[in-house]
């Protein structure tokens, strides 16, 4: 293996080729792990499609989640950031370890981003080839938890996108939609073909870049928004008069109580009772988490 230097330029692999990547991967005892989700991005254009889409400055500090083993990691290195990579295979930990391990601007985290990722700092920006298995359950972790960053530009499953910058009434929108658009603006990018993998999964990908909003600080939303939100998509096919009130009563308010609440915030938000989640917007959602946390201290915590 070659490490890579503080101002060298070659890749340490021939990051574009399944064959020399698969000649590696059995010289090194190495396998892909399905349960894993791994397909290696061997596609230079889409990889410098990604890292010119974060649009970063050497310096900047770089989550890279899923590095597999370090197509992104020198191509964000070869421009000047400062990597924290979030790895759980063991097999390809002991890679980037050998590879960067050693580089002043690398940083590896050991295991499972979903339980790891509070060990991280504040870096502004993220960057991931995510698995199929975990990517919209970390997003939606981030946000909830409040975890935002300046900038995100990964790679998804094509449907994942569709559903993140869906418009309320279509047929992609859901409570995923709303959680995405309340801290960002979501610009798909490339799709992504089977080809563009290694080995080739079975479904299309697709990049997107996620911007925070700045017309609004995320932070700031009531604490029951994300809550209330997720109530409200959880039975589509009821209206939102009826989901309301569920949502209030779980809060452990008497039923008489939560039915003049669900009246209430209705009215005050102008929202008609027979309508459906799906057709609100983030305004609408944000209205109603407003009126329930100034009127009642139940819903200022989560």
């Amino acid at each position: 293996m070659h490490p890579l230097t503080d101002s060298g330029t070659a890749a340490p692999l021939n990051y574009d080729s399944p064959t020399a990547l698969k000649a590696f991967l059995d010289a090194q005892g190495l396998g892909m792990r399905k349960k894993f989700g791994q397909h290696f991005l061997i596609n230079p254009d889409a990889r410098k499609l990604l890292l010119d889409a974060l649009d970063f400055n050497p310096g900047d500090a770089v989550w890279e989640v899923g590095p597999g083993l370090g197509a992104m990691t020198w191509g964000l290195l070869e421009r000047g950031a400062l990597v924290k990579a979030f790895e759980i295979d063991p097999g390809f930990i002991n890679v980037l370890q050998a590879f960067w391990g050693s580089h002043p601007r690398f940083r590896l985290i050991a295991g499972d981003v979903l339980k790891t990722w509070p060990q991280a700092g504040d870096e502004e920006y993220l960057l991931g080839n995510l698995p199929y298995t975990i990517g919209s359950r970390l997003l939606g972790v981030l946000i909830e938890n409040n975890r935002l960053f300046t900038r995100m530009v990964v790679t998804v499953q094509r449907e994942l996108v569709q559903r993140m910058g869906a418009c309320p009434g279509s047929k992609d929108y859901s409570s995923f939609s709303v959680l995405c658009t309340s801290a960002y603006t979501v610009q798909p990018l490339k799709v992504l073909k089977g080809p563009s993998f290694y080995p080739v999964p079975h479904v299309d990908s697709q990049g997107v870049r996620l911007d925070l909003r700045t017309d609004v600080d995320p932070r700031t939303y009531p604490a029951c928004l994300r809550p209330l939100v997720r109530h409200l998509f959880a039975s589509r096919r009821k209206t939102i008069k009826h989901n309301l009130y569920s949502f209030i009563v779980s809060y452990i308010l008497t039923k008489q109580e939560a039915a003049d609440r669900t009246q209430e915030v209705l009215a005050g938000c102008g929202i008609p009772a027979d309508t459906r989640a799906e057709a609100l917007g983030l305004e609408d959602f944000v209205a109603m988490a407003a009126a329930l946390a100034r009127d009642h201290p139940r819903f200022t915590l989560e």
